[in-house]
């Protein structure tokens, strides 16, 4: 009975002995069978990787076989480019390597931007010409208001080399008026219309002999009403025999105004009025010299000096002249230009400038224009 039970839990012991490694068995199956589905997952993604890849393989491709085409767009796209700008960039070196280009001011441009430019104009000419001064010789009031008359359709010049003469034989008013008129004709002979200027300066000797005295009037109201004397000349006595401010508009002055475009006025009284409103009373003399030694030196009526102009940058008018700096220079007159000035007898701070004094009438020269065919003077 004993060794019947032994044998029985034996054999109890071997059956559970089988059983556990079936279970064993089955248990490791049943944990390496996850281990294959990620096995699976790891070839699909393989797989997927190398279609990626061979798509991007493929693209890589196409975009190797794209870049020459669009590198050759560009390239044709950037030629006609880089041609024209060369093209732009050597035409002004060849042209004009040296020329000032002045903006011209705005067709509209208003009154104060106008004043502004007016008055920078003239202080530029200021600088230029710190010497400006009347181109007439006279010692008084009398022999300024006779030289302005006789300036009337000839040059400065013309008329300090004949004045000299004249009031040596007649200094006073009364002493000209009383003269023997073919005298006098005689001796304005070089200024022409020597007859015409006779009378005037006949007539306005008489009139200060009965009228004021045989003294020049410091009004412009008693001025005026002197025979051969307008606006013009009286401004002129005024503003240098009396200190008086005027405004001289003569030939230069009207001319230069107008190519600043500081008026579009023809009549010299307007033009006086506009271009009174755009400086103060206090400087309108100095303005009158400044303008008219510019008109006779570098802004002239046929060939203006532009590329030697001071004020090329503010002159509307920029071009009409020749441009060129070189061949500018050789325009240039009196002092500029290295030649005699209108006065014999010139003020101390034109000779200190480089002022040349000009040649008395019968001088060596003194018969042509010594300064390249100056201009009108001032009456």
């Amino acid at each position: 009975m004993a060794a019947a039970a032994r044998k029985a839990a034996v054999a109890k012991k071997a059956a559970a002995a089988k059983r556990t490694a079936k279970g064993g068995a089955g248990s490791g199956a049943g944990k390496s069978a996850p281990s294959k589905a990620p096995a699976r997952k790891t070839a699909a993604s393989g797989t997927a990787a190398k279609r990626a890849a061979s798509g991007a393989a493929k693209k890589a491709a196409s975009a190797k076989k794209s870049a020459p085409a669009k590198k050759s767009a560009l390239a044709k796209k950037s030629a006609p480019a880089k041609k024209s700008a060369s093209v732009k960039k050597a035409v002004p070196a060849e042209v004009s390597p040296v020329r000032v280009t002045p903006a011209k001011p705005p067709r509209g441009e208003s009154h104060t931007a106008l004043v502004r430019r007016a008055r920078r104009i003239d202080r530029e000419l200021a600088e230029v010409y710190p010497y400006a001064h009347p181109e007439l010789d006279f010692e008084n009031p009398f022999q300024l208001v006779v030289a302005t008359v006789l300036s009337a359709q000839t040059t400065d010049l013309r008329v300090n080399q004949t004045t000299p003469a004249l009031f040596a034989k007649y200094p006073t008013p009364e002493d000209l008026a009383a003269a023997d008129p073919e005298e006098v004709e005689e001796i304005l002979r070089p200024t022409g219309f020597f007859r015409a200027k006779t009378k005037s300066v006949m007539g306005l000797s008489k009139a200060l002999r009965d009228d004021f005295g045989g003294e020049v009037p410091g009004r412009l109201e008693d001025l005026v009403k002197l025979p051969g004397v307008g606006r013009k000349t009286a401004f002129v006595v005024l503003g240098n025999a009396f200190g008086r401010p005027g405004i001289t508009v003569d030939t230069h002055f009207q001319r230069l105004v107008r190519r600043w475009q500081w008026t579009d006025a023809k009549e010299p009284d307007k033009i006086e009025a506009a271009v009174g409103e755009l400086f103060p009373k206090t400087g309108w003399t100095m303005l009158s010299h400044h303008v008219i030694f510019h008109g006779r030196r570098i802004c002239h009526a046929r060939k203006p000096a532009c590329g030697a102009c001071p004020i090329a940058p503010l002159c509307p008018a920029y071009g009409e002249g020749e441009t060129d700096p070189e061949k500018a220079k050789k325009l240039l007159k009196y002092e500029k230009g290295g030649f005699p000035g209108q006065r014999l007898n010139p003020p101390q701070a034109y000779l200190d400038a480089g002022g040349i004094p000009a040649p008395p009438l019968g001088a060596p020269g003194a018969g042509s224009p010594v300064s390249g065919s100056p201009a009108r003077g001032t009456g």
